[in-house]
């Protein structure tokens, strides 16, 4: 029951302080322009878009810090070194998603850092993330019981964290393309992964993830359609690297494939629209990410959205089963 408690009380302090910081926060962005701009190749719909407020990630990443250091600091959770690591991976990715978002605000244009600063700042915190973890004598092996997988990969299971990192961090960002997408794919990934954690002794991840829930749900009732602010790269790459440190954390990585499987496709269409038209030399997709694709279809915005936060929810409900049983 108390356990119990947490969760809600989790929840609600997330909800009430992102959509405090949204209220104060998208007139400041305002004032001060930093609006985002809209690229050239996209519909016209979305050219409307342009000046909207961004950074709005900082709606839910600074509420869900906060609340978790109070709640340690009044000792309703412990603090672990998979707390540590979950904290370090999540505002490394935010302050490199922020410098991202205002380099391209500064420049006038969608391009901030580049490819090689990105990669290089992402390979540093997996470093950090490797020797945390590592002094705390977490396990280099992927273990799937109910499979009888256990490969042990040692030093090179910091390799599998950057490649986990990267690539998690990077399908999030592919998918924030329409109002309450990421956002909403994120709420219901993170609601199966705090409920995973919590099952299998992951008390600590499982009581942040629900706070972080609680603050994207706060997040959400600025950001869907029409939304008044966007969360940009401070927001998805944030979400998406912090999603595969708590797979690797709760050693459900396989999981991560199931729960964030709509994430997994839209990267994909994006892999598999280059090489057909490098070696084809046609577009298989008429745009992508995949959920563009949709709108060239005809479809609506709001419908592409609702579409795919089902899809998600489904593939949460049977992360949880699998994740639990694994």
């Amino acid at each position: 029951m108390l356990l119990l408690t947490k969760a809600v009380v989790a929840i609600m302090i997330g909800f009430f302080a992102s959509t405090i910081l949204g209220l104060i926060l998208i007139p400041l962005l305002k004032k001060m322009r930093i609006g985002q701009k809209i690229s050239i190749f996209v519909g016209e719909a979305h050219r409307k878009k342009d000046g909207t407020p961004t950074m709005g990630g900082l709606i839910f990443i600074i509420p869900t810090v906060i609340a978790t250091l109070g709640l340690i600091y009044f000792d309703k959770i412990s603090y672990t070194s998979n707390l540590g690591i979950v904290l370090l991976v999540f505002i490394g990715y935010a302050l490199i998603g922020f410098l991202d978002d205002f380099l391209s605000i500064r420049k006038g244009n969608n391009e901030g850092l580049t490819t090689y600063q990105k990669l290089i700042m992402q390979v540093l915190i997996a470093i950090g993330f490797f020797y945390i973890y590592m002094r705390s004598g977490g396990q280099t092996a992927w273990i799937v019981g109910t499979l009888h997988i256990d490969i042990e990969f040692g030093w090179l299971y910091g390799l599998a964290i950057l490649f986990i990192l990267v690539g998690a961090s990077n399908a999030v960002n592919l998918t924030d393309g329409l109002d309450g997408l990421a956002g909403g794919l994120s709420a219901i990934a993170f609601i199966a992964f705090s409920l995973i954690s919590l099952t299998v002794g992951y008390e600590d991840i499982g009581i942040f993830s629900l706070i972080l829930v609680g603050s994207l749900m706060g997040f959400l009732l600025f950001n869907t359609y029409p939304a008044k602010i966007f969360m940009g790269d401070t927001g998805s790459l944030a979400l998406g690297a912090v999603m595969g440190a708590i797979a690797i954390l709760t050693h459900r990585e396989l999981t991560l494939l199931v729960v964030a499987f709509i994430f997994v496709i839209e990267t994909l269409s994006v892999i598999i629209q280059v090489f057909w038209v490098q070696v084809l030399h046609r577009k298989l997709f008429l745009m992508t990410p995949l959920h563009h694709h949709f709108e060239k279809l005809g479809w609506s915005e709001s419908d592409i959205v609702k579409l795919f936060w089902v899809g998600g929810l489904f593939l949460a409900m049977s992360g949880i089963i699998f994740g639990v049983w694994l």
